[in-house]
């Protein structure tokens, strides 16, 4: 029997806040090129939210094409800063870029979830959380990089708030739950909503 819920994301985290609420699933990550839409997207002029959604979107078309029947969970997290959008760090240079120019400032994490089933979107959420990073010094953020390196670089903005990042941080507004990259909250309303799980 298939599961109830197909996962198109690799993201570890997510499927553990899944498990945890006790949400069945399995996992059937979709490979799409994010660099491409979202250069694409870019060009466009299009915003981080709706970049945000169009990536969660894609990887929940992309499986329910080829899987029709369950419901297909995309998700997908970007980082606006000052409206620019940022990424996922390649380097430890990177990051330490990254974590400079936010420092002192406020930027938001954007979360956005997407179901699909036969091809088709039947759910949509952008979570939004609004964050306001210490002003550290040089020191500090060298140093938090170099320990944090090997788990940072699969965080957009070079941080996980799961971890040390969240002594990066003065003030944070907003769920949780979005900043590990899941709606989680909205998810399970729906899904209760829908009889998919008990409520």
């Amino acid at each position: 029997m298939s599961a109830h819920i197909l996962l198109a994301s690799g993201s570890q985290i997510r499927a553990q806040l899944l498990r945890q609420a006790g949400v069945p699933f399995e996992v059937a990550v979709a490979r799409v090129d994010e660099e491409a839409i979202k250069a694409a997207l870019l060009a466009e002029g299009a915003s981080p939210r709706d970049i945000a959604d169009a990536l969660a979107e894609a990887k929940a078309r992309k499986v329910s094409l080829k899987k029709p029947g369950p419901l297909v969970l995309g998700c997908d997290q970007v980082l606006d800063f000052e409206g620019q959008l940022l990424s996922k760090p390649k380097t430890p240079e990177e990051a330490l870029a990254q974590l400079s120019a936010m420092r002192g400032k406020r930027h938001m994490l954007l979360s956005a979830a997407v179901i699909y089933r036969d091809g088709e979107p039947i759910w949509r959420h952008v979570g939004q959380v609004r964050l306001r990073m210490h002003d550290c010094s040089d020191g500090y953020l060298s140093s938090y990089v170099t320990r944090n390196w090997q788990s940072i670089q699969d965080a957009v903005g070079g941080y996980k708030l799961e971890e040390e990042g969240v002594r990066l941080f003065s003030n944070i507004e907003g769920s949780y739950f979005n900043v590990l990259g899941l709606p989680l909250v909205e998810l399970l309303n729906y899904l209760g909503l829908q009889g998919v799980i008990e409520q």
